[in-house]
């Protein structure tokens, strides 16, 4: 015990020996103690489109002039949790344009200011809201989902796996969430289409099996639209090629006509001039010299082959990273390959993985290893390395990425509800109908490979 007080003792007569330093601190001269931590690091700004201001497509419950901020952002990404939402919005990470922001401030370089917003706070039209890519980060399958065989006879696994995209079903038509890679429309010597599979396993209790309304490329994917019935399947084929024809003397089928529209997500080489606008380019089909490819491009004025015209908005969504930016697309007119010959030709900015249309492009991107700064720090940008996940399943960092085109959202007319009166077999909706909403809307998650991309760009500055 005495041992051991004296080492204690010696121990306080060493430290006494040291003399105290004071630090005066005044309001002049500040005492630095170390280099000061680190503030919360910037994060990407996914940009809202603004708020139309009418009765939202799908909600009829929702009156445009009491839409709060929090109802906006969770019509907007249908597909994400609620949860995930509102936790954006705990975190006070959702902002909002400031409407008395002067063009003098933008041409400076700084950006529109923008502030806080609430849950609670009523959308005004035009207002736009920003809020972090990171809210539509989700989950990763481990695989990827699997492409039925190639027979037109699907078993039992097959069947489970093609009612699994189904996304809609009423006695009219039927909304898939169409996988990438696999076909559309099939011919002879291609068995696993999706027109044929429908035919084969979602018929659900028909004579025959839904019918194609519009088409998506191969490569794609997203929302795909089906008939059920031979009235529905002319109806809707009208209103996807020629909107005029498909009028009645039905005023609110009309105005449904009007407010269809598709949204396009895509993730494009580079980023166009303008953050948005609207491509008018007609485009026509030239045949190759090998006699046997066609392709499609923008139409030359002194051009004797025939073209047609083709119109598309567009909408950057973020900054560019790693070289790349994503844009939201609607396309008011269907032709074949518009959004990537749009994207390819008319902007400069070819999708990610269109190797038809982009395939020069594609060799200078990789070659090139570029450095992108975040446009409110001036910091370069550094990809978060995820980890677990194989970034090999054609995201944006493989050695060969897949097309990443993606039809994200379909507004569209009930034609259930209006079918009779469209046929001539009734003057007006049926009581037992009228209750329905007027406008159906959808909206499809992305496929693994693009979901990867999309967490790999909304990474936070490290």
């Amino acid at each position: 015990m005495w041992r051991h007080r004296v080492l204690v003792s010696s121990r306080v007569r060493l430290y006494s020996r040291v003399a105290p330093q004071v630090v005066r601190v005044t309001a002049k001269n500040v005492a630095k103690l170390g280099s000061p931590k680190e503030g919360p690091k910037p994060r990407q700004l996914l940009s809202l489109p603004p708020f139309p201001g009418f009765p939202l497509p799908g909600k009829k419950s929702l009156n445009a002039c009491h839409v709060t901020a929090i109802s906006w952002v969770k019509y907007y990404f249908d597909e994400i949790q609620d949860s995930v939402i509102q936790s954006h919005f705990n975190k006070s990470l959702v902002q909002i344009e400031c409407p008395s922001s002067s063009d003098s401030v933008e041409k400076e370089g700084l950006g529109k200011p923008m502030r806080k917003i609430t849950p609670s706070d009523v959308m005004e039209v035009g207002a736009r809201i920003h809020i972090p890519v990171s809210v539509a980060e989700t989950a990763i399958a481990k695989r990827f989902d699997t492409i039925p065989s190639g027979t037109l006879y699907p078993n039992a696994d097959e069947i489970e796996y093609l009612q699994r995209l189904v996304k809609y079903k009423d006695s009219a038509l039927l909304v898939l969430n169409k996988p990438p890679k696999v076909p559309v429309k099939g011919n002879m010597p291609i068995h696993n289409s999706m027109d044929a599979l429908a035919a084969a396993a979602l018929s659900y209790g028909y004579d025959e099996g839904p019918k194609l309304v519009h088409r998506l490329d191969r490569e794609s994917s997203g929302l795909l639209l089906m008939g059920r019935t031979k009235e529905s399947i002319a109806h809707l084929q009208l209103l996807f090629s020629y909107i005029n024809k498909a009028r009645s003397k039905c005023q609110a089928w009309n105005d449904a006509c009007e407010a269809t529209y598709q949204r396009y997500w895509a993730l494009v080489i580079g980023s166009p001039k303008d953050k948005e606008g609207l491509i008018s380019a007609r485009l026509s089909k030239v045949l190759l010299d090998d006699g046997k490819t066609e392709r499609v491009v923008l139409a030359q004025h002194s051009s004797l082959e025939p073209s047609r015209e083709a119109v598309t908005e567009y909408r950057v969504l973020g900054p560019t990273i790693n070289g790349c930016s994503w844009i939201e697309l609607c396309p008011l007119t269907s032709r074949k390959h518009q959004l990537r010959v749009h994207c390819a030709e008319a902007l400069g900015t070819p999708i990610v993985g269109d190797y038809k249309y982009g395939w020069f492009v594609h060799r200078r991107w990789k070659q090139m290893p570029r450095v992108d700064i975040e446009p409110s720090s001036g910091k370069p940008y550094k990809l978060r390395w995820p980890e677990g996940v194989d970034i090999q399943k054609g995201s944006v960092l493989a050695k060969v990425p897949l097309l990443h085109l993606h039809c994200r959202e379909l507004v569209l007319p009930n034609i259930a509800k209006f079918l009779d009166v469209l046929d001539g077999k009734s003057e007006n909706v049926h009581p037992a109908l009228s209750t329905r909403p007027d406008l159906l809307r959808f909206v499809a998650s992305m496929p693994s490979h693009m979901k990867i991309s999309w967490n790999l760009m909304s990474s936070f500055l490290v």
